[in-house]
């Protein structure tokens, strides 16, 4: 959630600020504000709403040319989406600037002794005790960063600060704690984000920061610490991927241009990863074999749309390894005193590497004892730090808020984990791997068909606009593609939306059967899993016989499904547990189109945001 974005250097600090802005408009926001220190003092402006109505009011009151800058894009936590709440926060003086992302869990108590020691506090925000406490300590050092330092030992929760102050005007100092906050390394200019993709266009070249420190941007260079001063090695990484990377290219809607770059996303993520004997290397898996080969259980921890892809996953794991699977919301994982010990493997799966719930999940997993291995598609992210380890998905930028090549590559990392599991117990040979891996290797090509046959399902998107409701079904590895449908359709059109395992039909769903109904149904192959096969074709009827109107999604040459699908969605045949990677697609396209036919902004959703980093 919320976009931050720092910079010092020879540039128009606003012009960059503003752009790095724009670029994070994705991470979701109700408010923006940026803050530049000239003419000796602090220039700032902030509006409600989104970032036009903080341009239009630059246009019409330009702020002073300056070097040294912050912004913010603001997801309101404390305090409505208002002009007043927006960042960044002054003191009273209006020497210091703040912005924030994250949670001050004590501001209350802060906020308290503030007012008693005459400070006047107008906003409703957590974030507004930060610039009063910063403008106190650096009144007594005259040290941005150590004032810094110094204010978040007082503070409890989950926080990114960022701040500038107009008497160290060539000065910008950030902080994290359980936040996310990246630092970019230009030619003679330094950039301080909350996403590379906010300085991507300026240069690749970044620094991670770690947990509980302190980094001052100036003139001459970067200086990262502790909170306690103590200095703070940091590791250099080259971003993969450019500008170019994170722009529409042409398309519509970012979703959709992601949507196309499924094949090359799932292609990108098997390169390099198994050898022509059919060996699997997992470079940055650094758990020893013999450590793989003690675990006794696996446990999926992960939120939304992860969440879906570790439902798909369990039925790997479990066929692949014969080891027990579990799956877990990590929203509730830790507060249901899960068992755990050093025979637990946990693989936490989150697209931005800094979903709080989930990082908090893999937490308590490690201080149970257990092994943490990380799904990701950010590099330099928490999630993956704190890891034992990282399986990263190579999907490169995805800017749209609703997931859909993240997914997938999700998807194939998992496939590749539990096959990696296999090759590591002795429960699958090299000649076994090389045949799924090269049925993965095949399924780009699969979804590029796919994306060549969507203009019936963009046409029966549209068609169903106006419905108010829609159910999706599936059976085995179905189920998660129909629940990963159904909150496609939430999270875009707005719109009452399940999904539900068609066994469970009879047991209450079918009670919401009504004439006309949109129904959607993820078929199994009839080849790898007859019997399931049978049974869905069963609740297709039962479906029809009470007037829904069925939309079936099944593999080419399944005939048994065609005289009961009044919509016939058809996808290449795949093995039973790839299925997923190619009946999710047109469930995507589904949503897509059917949310901009309602007139919905598919990229921006109302009230959600990419990166939810807060619990």
């Amino acid at each position: 959630m919320c976009g931050i974005v720092g910079y010092v250097g020879s540039q128009s600090a606003l012009d960059v600020v503003m752009a790095g802005l724009k670029r994070l408009e994705y991470r979701g926001y109700d408010s923006a504000g940026v803050a530049v220190p000239a003419d000796g003092g602090l220039a700032t402006a902030k509006r409600a709403g989104k970032l036009v109505n903080l341009d239009k009011e630059l246009s019409e009151h330009p702020l002073p040319a300056a070097a040294t800058g912050i912004g913010h894009t603001r997801w309101a936590t404390h305090g409505g989406p208002t002009d007043a709440n927006a960042h960044p926060h002054l003191d009273n003086a209006g020497r210091v600037a703040v912005v924030h992302n994250g949670i001050i869990e004590n501001f209350a108590p802060l906020r308290a002794e503030l007012a008693e020691r005459g400070h006047d506090l107008p906003s409703e925000t957590d974030t507004e005790v930060v610039a009063h406490l910063l403008a106190e300590e650096f009144s007594g050092c005259a040290d941005l960063a150590q004032a810094m330092r110094l204010v978040c030992r007082r503070l409890e929760g989950a926080f990114t600060l960022v701040a500038v102050h107009a008497d160290a005007p060539d000065v910008v100092v950030g902080a994290r704690r359980n936040s996310p906050l990246v630092v970019g390394v230009g030619e003679g200019e330094y950039f301080l984000a909350s996403d590379v993709a906010a300085f991507i266009a300026h240069t690749r070249d970044a620094v991670e920061l770690g947990q509980d420190q302190v980094v001052e941007l100036g003139r001459d260079g970067v200086t990262v610490t502790g909170f306690d001063g103590t200095p703070a090695d940091v590791r250099s990484y080259h971003v993969d991927w450019d500008a170019s990377a994170a722009e529409k290219a042409g398309y519509a809607s970012f979703m959709l241009k992601e949507i196309a770059e499924q094949p090359k996303a799932v292609a990108d993520t098997l390169l390099g990863r198994v050898d022509g004997s059919g060996t699997l290397s997992l470079d940055e898996v650094r758990i020893p074999p013999e450590v793989l080969r003690e675990t006794n259980k696996v446990v999926v921890v992960a939120c939304g749309t992860a969440y879906h892809a570790g439902l798909i996953a369990k039925y790997a794991i479990e066929h692949w390894t014969r080891i027990p699977c579990e799956v877990e919301l990590a929203s509730e994982f830790r507060y249901r005193d899960p068992i755990l010990d050093q025979q637990t493997l946990v693989v936490a799966i989150s697209q931005s590497g800094e979903t709080m719930d989930t990082l908090m999940a893999l937490r308590h997993a490690r201080e149970q004892g257990a092994r943490v291995l990380a799904i990701c598609n950010t590099n330099g992210s928490t999630i993956p730090r704190e890891s034992d380890a990282v399986l990263y998905t190579h999907a490169g930028p995805e800017v749209a808020v609703a997931s859909t090549k993240a997914f997938l590559t999700q998807l194939v990392a998992c496939y590749l984990v539990a096959l990696y599991l296999g090759q590591a117990r002795g429960t699958k040979y090299g000649d076994e791997i090389r045949d799924v891996v090269r049925d993965l290797s095949g399924i780009s090509g699969a979804v590029e068909q796919v994306l060549g046959t969507m203009e019936p399902v963009r046409e029966l998107a549209r068609s169903l606009a106006h419905k108010d409701t829609v159910l999706f079904l599936g059976r085995h590895v179905g189920h998660p593609v129909a629940l990963e449908g159904a909150l496609k359709l939430k999270e875009l059109a707005y719109m009452h939306a399940e999904g539900f395992a068609a066994g469970e039909l009879k047991h209450g769903p079918i009670a919401l059967i009504e004439e006309d109904l949109p129904v959607v149904v993820v078929a199994p192959s009839p080849r790898g899993r007859s019997v399931l096969h049978g049974k869905i074709v069963s609740n297709i009827q039962e479906i029809r016989a009470r007037g829904a109107r069925t939309v079936v999604i099944a593999e080419e040459g399944d005939e048994a499904v065609v005289p009961y699908a009044d919509h016939l969605i058809r996808v290449p045949a795949t093995p039973t547990l790839l299925q997923p990677l190619v009946a999710t697609v047109p469930l995507q396209v589904f949503a897509c189109e059917l949310a901009t036919a309602r007139g919905n902004e598919v990229d921006q959703p109302r009230n959600l945001a990419k990166s939810v980093t807060v619990e």
